[in-house]
């Protein structure tokens, strides 16, 4: 009696294991931008434009990421309300929003980007040019909406944490000269191959993520940091973590 009780019991067990593994969250579908606040072209650097992310994505499990640089976690309920408004706010735009007659004329500066995920599960995006130069020419949604999001840009900044990734989008920018003495490549950091013009980018993982963190700290602002690759051609280096969708 006693053994049957223990090989019920391992029996049990075991089932239970197993139905613990089926439930795992690798099972889950992958969370998905729902609201977004981002820019693009202006007057930037090809390099700024390759590396530039968007300035605010809210995920459907609530994970907020600002500049690909701080996170912020947010309840369901609170994900649900700013998804909600923002699909107030931009629902009836048109893809690209134009300014009212009377605008006054601006150049060279970005297009603001804002988008929601709606019910049938499609991203909505509304490009307005110089919104934050024209606000007051462009609907009052817009500017809401990007109120919203700049909200949680600041929360973020204030209450959030560094948001690190396992991927990294890295950025080989050529340098005619040496302002200062070069610093010999970072070992286990790939070399830029093939035709640079003016930059080379490359998507990486695993060991080369950790040797450019560690060459080229992130928060360094303007400086930037020179090497020389085996064949003597110098390049400024440059990197962002990669956000869960891209």
């Amino acid at each position: 009696m006693t053994l049957l009780v223990a090989l019920l019991s391992l029996t049990a067990a075991c089932g239970g294991a197993e139905a613990d593994m089926t439930a795992t969250p690798a099972d889950a579908e992958p969370a998905k931008p729902v609201a977004l606040w981002g820019a693009e072209g202006g007057f930037v650097t090809a390099t700024t434009n390759v590396l530039r992310p968007p300035r605010v994505v809210l995920y459907s499990d609530g994970l907020v990421i600002v500049d690909a640089s701080r996170q912020l976690r947010l309840a369901e309920a609170e994900t649900g309300e700013t998804v909600a408004s923002m699909e107030t706010y931009l629902t009836g735009q048109p893809p690209t929003a134009e300014p009212k007659p009377g605008a006054p004329m601006v150049t060279d500066v970005p297009t603001t980007v804002l988008g929601v995920r709606g019910k049938d599960g499609k991203l909505l995006e509304v490009r307005a040019p110089a919104l934050d130069q024209v606000a007051g020419f462009y609907p009052k949604g817009l500017s809401e909406a990007r109120k919203l999001m700049d909200g949680l840009a600041t929360r973020a900044t204030a209450e959030g944490t560094d948001y690190v990734a396992t991927r990294v989008r890295m950025v080989a920018e050529g340098a005619a000269s040496a302002e200062d003495t070069p610093a010999p490549w970072p070992a286990g950091v790939p070399e830029p191959s093939g035709t640079v013009d003016p930059i080379w980018q490359k998507d990486i993982e695993g060991a080369a993520v950790s040797a450019i963190t560690k060459a080229v700290p992130a928060g360094q602002g303007h400086g930037r940091p020179l090497f020389k690759t085996g064949s003597g051609a110098l390049f400024v280096l440059s990197w962002r973590y990669l956000l869960p969708d891209e």
